[in-house]
């Protein structure tokens, strides 16, 4: 059985907020690390209505330092995006970083920790600011961000069932 906490968004200091969700998956801790090593498979579970591409040359070989190029479609209008991976921690934790996109900052770790009964929980902090503050945050990102995290549970839960 696979398990999902909604996507949970708070405010913190100085326009920045931060989204936390989990889904508990039922693969081993080694196997479910291994699929989000392969950075490929962000493919499989970002949302169709994002077009979106990794531009980097494939495969990629995931580590501190590796450096990831996307292309995505929001709202219509394209967006560059490229993140650096600074922590590397097999099978526990790993973190992107947005270096250049649409966000004035973005800082996303991924926490996987082993359950008794041969599952993973699957935890994602992301720590977020955009520009134009509270406005642009309410109208579209708060909004776009949990559908995008709801689509990721739901591909989750159909490719490590």
């Amino acid at each position: 059985m696979t398990k999902f906490s909604p996507p949970t968004i708070k405010r913190l200091d100085n326009g920045v907020y931060q989204l936390t969700t989990q889904t508990i998956v039922n693969r081993a801790l080694g196997e479910t690390f291994e699929f989000f090593a392969k950075a490929e498979n962000l493919n499989k579970i970002t949302p169709p209505w994002l077009h979106f591409n990794i531009v980097s040359d494939t495969p990629i070989q995931m580590g501190v330092g590796t450096i990831i190029e996307y292309r995505l479609k929001l709202r219509g209008f394209p967006i560059k995006w490229v993140s650096e991976i600074p922590i590397w921690q097999p099978p526990f934790r790993f973190v992107d970083q947005q270096k250049n996109g649409p966000y004035q900052y973005w800082h996303h770790e991924h926490l996987l920790q082993e359950n008794n009964t041969n599952s993973t929980t699957v935890k994602d902090i992301v720590t977020y600011k955009v520009p134009l503050g509270r406005l642009m945050h309410t109208l579209f990102v708060k909004h776009d961000l949990k559908r995008i995290f709801e689509h990721r549970k739901r591909s989750l839960q159909n490719l490590l069932y």
